[in-house]
């Protein structure tokens, strides 16, 4: 399992996938299927349907917005594409604590699910932040280069 602190070595200029960036991008995929199929057993009423939609949308963009970000030209758009997933990773979780809170659903699932969308923000929020300082680091010597020619 990818911890926080691995998260760092995640983070790279956007070209080419690293190995734990691969491993990233399978987990993700592994949590929007899981997303899927547990919206399948919610109940198919006003509020399960409204809640399920909501999840699958965040739970799967999780994974599909990753990969995206896998693939940016540049490091400024890896940023920009990250900051996306953390929004979606986020949005899961807050999806997945309103099943549970309201008593939509209960079990070993839905306590794994919400488990796995903290890890994820949270390798995702770091992941972030480290994108962000390499991209200042990375973006200031051009500016001051082209500042002073």
């Amino acid at each position: 399992m990818l911890s926080v602190s691995r998260a760092e070595r995640i983070v790279h200029s956007g070209h080419g996938m690293n190995l734990q960036a691969e491993e990233l991008r399978q987990r993700v995929k592994h949590f929007a299927v899981r997303i899927i199929r547990f919206v399948r057993t919610l109940p198919r009423d006003p509020a399960g349907d409204a809640m399920g939609r909501q999840l699958v949308r965040s739970g799967t963009g999780v994974s599909s917005n990753y990969r995206a970000a896998c693939r940016a030209r540049s490091r400024a758009e890896f940023v920009a594409k990250l900051g996306i997933v953390v929004e979606e990773a986020d949005e899961a979780e807050h999806w997945l604590d309103v099943i549970y809170e309201s008593r939509l659903s209960a079990g070993p699932e839905l306590e794994w699910l919400r488990s796995e969308s903290r890890e994820l923000r949270a390798i995702f929020v770091a992941s972030l932040s480290t994108a962000r300082k390499n991209h200042s680091k990375s973006s200031n010597p051009q500016i001051l280069k082209s500042l002073n020619p």
